[in-house]
């Protein structure tokens, strides 16, 4: 169980991309998602959340080749390695009205040793 509306917990997580409904960012290091990543998911380092969470819905479906989440989406997910700079762009996030943006605290270490696929 997550600690707050702002986590969501690895078996969440697993229900939330079993649905198809998760919207995963990772802001490690493009080093850190080179050895591995949660899949589905997209790269936007911590340092650019801000101005990558505020192009509009073209632009940001030009970058990335997905949709934009609206502000009020539940399935907005940021992690990192272990949950630091995934909190950090959460509350990026959140500061940009993504209301409901939580942070998998467990970052990627704890979906590789739990075996997530």
């Amino acid at each position: 169980m997550a600690s707050s509306d702002k986590e969501i917990s690895y078996s969440d997580l697993k229900a939330l991309l079993a649905k198809g409904s998760g919207f995963v960012v990772d802001v490690r290091s493009k080093d850190e998602v080179d050895r591995g990543r949660i899949p589905g998911s997209i790269h936007i380092p911590v340092e650019n959340v801000e101005s990558d969470m505020s192009l509009d819905a073209s632009e940001f479906q030009s970058k990335f080749g997905i949709v934009k989440p609206s502000l009020d989406s539940s399935a907005l997910v940021f992690h990192c390695q272990m949950g630091r700079r995934g909190d950090v762009a959460t509350e990026k996030a959140r500061s940009l009205g993504f209301k409901n943006a939580r942070n998998y605290a467990g970052g990627y270490k704890e979906w590789s040793d739990k075996g997530g696929k």
